[in-house]
């Protein structure tokens, strides 16, 4: 039987509303359309109703369950989802870079997480699909070019800084603290975010009051996402079979967690129409001509009397909300799980550190003071664990895809079909769901060798390129960024700033594992695919990374 505690009162009407529609179509489309991938083996069904989608968004560690299938089922399997869905599921390269790279406007984003993105994000880069979506692409690309994102270095220094300073102050006293680090980076990089995108000051890092928007984002992926109730999941599964006009009503349903979305989306709003009138065209013209941030490029751009050079201000707003998520919560994600590796592999964080202060003594001998580019990508250690970090935990663990025309999906690795015949492709229909676990494809012992189970970031300077021979990603052959027309616009301001925070704080810190015996782990944000850690069996303190710091010596 489904609870409904999680959604009360008229709210649970509105949901069965949606949960009979949602099934009413279904029924229509299997009756006009019987063809489905029933040859490709997978595991049996937990429930009719709800599939395989229950148990996958309340794993206890972020994509265990595709580890588990790839060990019994190989690189491709079928799930079933909610409202008795089939799903593909793949971990297969060839198969990735197919629906990513070479037919990507052929695979279209799933209606109902399109639609989750859009209430936390609006219509931006990320949500909008087809010509809207190169149209943004279009106007969004000058100020993602390399040369211009390499100009952000001192920013992303100067704040690294900033951090630092704040520890050096806590340690003197101190010698040694336990932390949140998590909490830390995700303030710092929210810092840089604004300074870099909008030349705003979100006051995250300040010892003063936070700044609201700083307050408004802690913790929104545990507050909307993590461990979603059965109703929810039935809710969200009916989405897809829903007209678009009725899914904008569900951001006003007054529960949990769209009360949580509704009031950051206002609070934002209200942050990003200030920004959009201090840069406007009524704001100074030398300041404008110098301005570097990214929004001050967007709305240069919205000059332009041709509507296919311009976003509008909802618009303009949405790419805000987007680049502030995204821009921060994946990096600052990512770094907090680097420094939990380190802090479990002294070895390997006492090589990068005397890498960096070799390369910090040329520096100097020069007359510098700080790093530049090509210093930073001198450091072979810090970037190998960059790559394997974003390898073995990325922070985007899957995505999905909805076949929009009838297709055949390639295979690198066959599989046996449910009678036995080894299968090299499979074809699909439109409509066919196929979920794509980056995770499980970056686990693959075949591309990344026998050790794929472990974190050794030694692995990136012996890479068999024999065994990498289908490119997936635009970042060292990882699908943490996406890949073609849909990869992330970001990618690169996101490296140099993690460049720069791990140079200045593995060059200052020492850090260690925690003194008390606390299990993290991996959690999964459920239906945007974003995983967080959190310690285990505390999970209501939100996203949490308790570890040790100390000055290095």
């Amino acid at each position: 039987m489904i609870s409904t505690t999680d959604l009360t009162g008229s709210t649970v009407y509105l949901t069965g509303a949606f949960v009979a529609l949602g099934l009413l179509l279904l029924v229509v489309r299997r009756i006009f359309d019987r063809k489905g991938i029933k040859h490709i083996p997978g595991p049996p069904s937990p429930s009719l109703l709800l599939g395989h989608d229950y148990a996958y968004a309340c794993q206890e560690e972020a994509c265990s369950l595709e580890l588990q299938w790839m060990r019994e089922y190989g690189t491709t399997w079928r799930t079933c989802g909610a409202l008795g869905n089939d799903v593909l599921m793949t971990v297969d390269p060839k198969a990735i870079q197919h629906i990513m790279q070479k037919s990507s406007y052929n695979y279209t984003k799933k209606i109902g997480l399109t639609h989750s993105a859009w209430l936390l994000l609006g219509p931006g880069i990320v949500t909008v699909v087809g010509k809207d979506h190169q149209r943004h692409r279009k106007i969004m690309n000058p100020a993602f070019s390399a040369a211009h994102l390499r100009s952000f270095l001192p920013l992303f220094q100067r704040i690294a800084g900033k951090l630092s300073d704040r520890w050096k102050g806590e340690l003197m006293a101190t010698g040694e603290s336990s932390t949140l680090l998590n909490r830390w980076l995700s303030r710092a990089t929210l810092d840089i975010i604004g300074e870099a995108a909008f030349n705003y000051d979100y006051n995250a890092l300040d010892g003063g009051e936070r700044s609201a928007i700083s307050k408004g984002y802690e913790d929104i992926f545990k507050d909307t996402e993590y461990l979603p109730g059965k109703a929810t999941v039935l809710f969200r599964a009916a989405w897809d079979y829903i007209p678009t006009p009725l899914l904008k009503l569900i951001r006003y349903i007054p529960v949990h967690p769209w009360t949580r979305i509704r009031n950051l989306n206002a609070l934002f709003e209200e942050y990003g129409r200030q920004i959009i009138r201090e840069q406007g065209p009524n704001t100074d013209t030398e300041k404008k001509s110098t301005s570097k941030d990214i929004m001050s490029i967007l709305i240069k751009a919205n000059a332009s009397e041709d509507p296919k050079t311009r976003l509008d201000d909802e618009e303009l707003i949405a790419e805000m909300f987007t680049l502030t998520l995204a821009g921060h919560e994946t990096t600052s994600g990512t770094l907090t799980f680097l420094f939990w590796e380190l802090s479990k592999h002294p070895e390997y964080q006492a090589r990068m550190r005397d890498e960096i202060r070799s390369v910090r003594a040329r520096v100097t001998a020069r007359g510098g003071s700080e790093f530049t580019i090509e210093d930073l990508e001198s450091l072979t250690l810090t970037m190998n664990a960059i790559k394997e970090t974003l390898r073995f935990h990325p922070i985007v663990v899957a995505l999905q895809r909805v076949a929009e025309i009838d297709d055949v999906l390639p295979l690198a690795y066959p599989i046996a079909s449910t009678s036995g015949e080894v299968v090299t492709e499979i074809p699909v229909r439109a409509g066919q769901l196929i979920h794509m676990s980056f995770a499980g494809y970056q686990r693959l012992p075949d591309v990344w060798g026998e050790d794929a189970h472990v974190w050794n970031p030694d692995r990136f300077s012996r890479i068999e390129t024999g065994k990498q021979t289908t490119n997936v990603g635009v970042f060292a052959n990882l699908n943490v960024a996406a890949a073609g027309v849909r990869a992330c616009i970001g990618w690169r301001f996101s490296v140099i700033e993690m460049q720069a925070f791990i140079a200045e704080l593995v060059e200052n810190f020492q850090f260690d594992p925690p003194t008390e015996e606390v299990e993290i782990q991996r959690a999964l944000a459920g239906f945007l695919f974003g995983m967080f850690p959190v310690v285990k069996g505390q999970a209501e303190r939100g996203g949490a990374m308790p570890l040790r710091i100390s000055l290095a010596q």
